[in-house]
């Protein structure tokens, strides 16, 4: 009995011991892409009554990734990633010791399930010209953060890529050969962009987060390629991506199937209705309290994904301001809502008396 006893307070200790690393080991992450703009506009962010430098406010709940998408000539002004203003928002994310991944969209504007429309300045090419052109971008602006000294640790190479890129050459179903060509095209650039560096991991981002038929037709077609990728992204909007139960099992069939770590890589919950849900009824309350309380369920939900393969979780533009503030982190004034804190429990360590 003595020796029982023993045993059960050692694997309780373990346990114990296992749940900083575990969280250390996760990503607590958010796409903050648009937040250097708008604080360069003015806009501040608070916290009660705190007002600090966004990036800050967030590593101070406990935040330790960022993400930040590239685009290759933004179009209208109102879309500021370009290559200046993404390193200059990885020098400051890494300077607060976040780390980093980064999203390139392989076009000038908006990648995403409805488009993934081709840079002008690619359109003219032939398919083994723009494949040569995505190699040197890709290598040109790695090589960029390289030598700034904030080399992404992880690297998306294209945007919700469940219907191809650079359309119309690499539309799928169509033109499944000239959609690997690009993607090898851009894996290989992160190589030889990275010199000596640490080899970022190459992350596949599909949408569909709940949807395991889609999954799979994706990736058992995706790897009669043999592309070569570290690990997978999913987008998960539960307006239309489906049940966190759901998301569950698709996160669990992915990770068991294709022996890869999964990450939700972009999510978002409105704290007030909105018109993308008001007919529809929603599993929380579009309430602040209710967008917390998701967002605490979503990583519930991928931190139990079976065999630790579960990663991470990036929310998408937590400091967005305009139309889509509704389901941002803060109030029309800056203030944060509750749904800043929602990682506090898990990132803070419990401090005795």
């Amino acid at each position: 009995m003595k020796h029982l006893i023993w045993i059960l307070v050692a694997a309780g200790w373990l346990g114990a011991a296992c749940v900083p690393v575990r969280a250390a080991d996760f990503a607590f992450g958010a796409d903050l892409s648009f937040l250097k703009q708008a604080e360069d506009r003015g806009k501040v962010f608070s916290d009660g009554t705190n007002a600090a430098p966004g990036l800050q406010l967030f590593r101070n709940h406990g935040y330790n990734w960022v993400r930040l998408r590239l685009f290759v000539d933004p179009v209208g002004g109102r879309l500021p990633n370009d290559l200046a203003y993404t390193l200059t928002m990885a020098r400051d994310a890494k300077k607060l010791g976040y780390k980093f991944l980064l999203d390139f969209h392989y076009a000038n504007s908006w990648a995403d399930p409805g488009k993934q429309p081709m840079p002008v300045t690619w359109t003219n090419l032939s398919t083994a010209e723009r494949v040569a052109a995505v190699f040197a971008y890709t290598r040109d602006s790695i090589a960029a953060f390289r030598d700034a000294g904030v080399l992404p640790d992880m690297v998306q190479v294209g945007n919700e890529v469940t219907v191809g890129m650079l359309w119309p050459d690499g539309k799928l179903p169509e033109h499944w050969d000239q959609f690997a060509q690009y993607l090898y095209a851009g894996i290989n650039g992160v190589d030889a962009g990275r010199g000596n560096g640490k080899r970022p991991k190459i992350m596949i981002h599909i949408d569909c987060g709940g949807n395991q038929e889609k999954t799979r037709w994706f990736f058992d077609k995706l790897n009669t390629y043999d592309i070569p990728y570290d690990v997978i992204g999913f987008s998960y909007y539960p307006w239309w991506h489906g049940s966190l139960t759901d998301l569950r099992e698709n996160l669990a069939f992915a990770s068991r199937t294709y022996g890869k770590d999964v990450f939700v890589v972009e999510t978002a919950y409105y704290w007030r209705p909105n018109r993308e849900t008001v007919d529809r009824p929603e599993p929380f309350p579009e309430t602040p309290a209710g967008q917390r309380q998701f967002l605490e369920e979503l990583t519930r939900t991928v931190m139990e994904t079976p065999d630790g393969r579960g990663k991470g979780v990036f929310w998408w533009e937590p400091a967005v301001t305009g139309g889509l503030g509704g389901r941002g982190f803060f109030d029309d004034q800056g203030q944060a809502l509750p749904v800043l804190s929602a990682f506090d429990a898990l990132t803070r360590p419990v401090r005795r008396q």
